[in-house]
């Protein structure tokens, strides 16, 4: 993940992470959660905000945290912003994909863009004092949601349930298959380097826990499978988080 990437970057150079002369630090790009939050600004001891923006609409800057951090307020003086249900595109009044039309960009402009990104909306007042409305953190996106065995199951909510196990990182890929009549999952987790060990009943352990955990979050019952550290495949844009190997007709 990026603060991964940023810590491990100054640990290489000798460098002591949380004496970076950084004080804060807004983050998109991802689905993140508030574990995420946590580990990142205990890794790098900063104030961490979450920030949404599509680079089709604009970029960064479509919503961002204030101090109070109760949700990202959005831009409303550039942005007109809709909620709809992404199967029937009509209104709903809380939580939605998010539907942005740019009220102020000139060259391309565009209309009622589908975002495909789930969130909640909030309309009250911020604590700060700001009046515009505010969006929550995405919880997940219309394009890579899966439905396993029945079940809505967002890449989120596994990081968050691996987030919760020690020894794991937030590198994983989730794997469907369906080799009968049922949806197999399993998730494939890098473990830390600390724990990287051939003690089979540690590992076993620890592999159970994540299957406990994922179905806590989510529902179902998934495979934790237990990989190398740096093993999995990085990627310089969107992380691809699923490999839905299913014949779905």
């Amino acid at each position: 993940m990026r603060h991964l990437t940023i810590a491990d970057g100054a640990r290489e150079m000798g460098l002591d992470p949380r004496a970076l002369p950084i004080r804060r630090g807004h983050f998109g790009g991802e689905p993140w959660t508030e574990d995420m939050r946590h580990q990142i600004e205990g890794a790098l001891a900063i104030q961490a905000y979450d920030n949404h923006g599509l680079s089709e609409v604009i970029g960064p800057g479509v919503s961002g945290e204030c101090p109070e951090r109760p949700g990202m307020h959005i831009q409303e003086d550039h942005f007109l912003v809709e909620y709809l249900d992404p199967d029937t595109l009509e209104p709903v009044p809380e939580e939605g994909e998010l539907v942005i039309t740019p009220l102020t960009r000139e060259a391309m402009p565009r209309l009622r863009y589908r975002s495909r990104d789930i969130a909640r909306l909030y309309r009250e007042p911020c604590p700060c004092g700001r009046t515009t409305i505010r969006m929550g953190r995405i919880k997940g996106r219309t394009d890579d949601m899966l439905i396993i065995r029945g079940v809505n199951v967002f890449p989120s909510q596994i990081e968050e349930a691996l987030l919760r196990v020690e020894g794991t990182t937030p590198h994983y890929l989730i794997e469907v298959s369906r080799p009968g009549t049922l949806d197999e999952p399993h998730v494939k987790v890098e473990m830390h380097s600390e724990i990287f060990s051939d003690r089979m009943d540690r590992l076993q352990t620890l592999c159970e826990r994540i299957s406990r955990e994922i179905q806590s979050v989510t529902g179902i019952r998934a495979h934790g499978d237990l990989v190398e550290p740096r093993s999995l495949e990085r990627f310089t844009a969107k992380t691809k988080r699923v490999l839905d190997r299913r014949e779905l007709g």
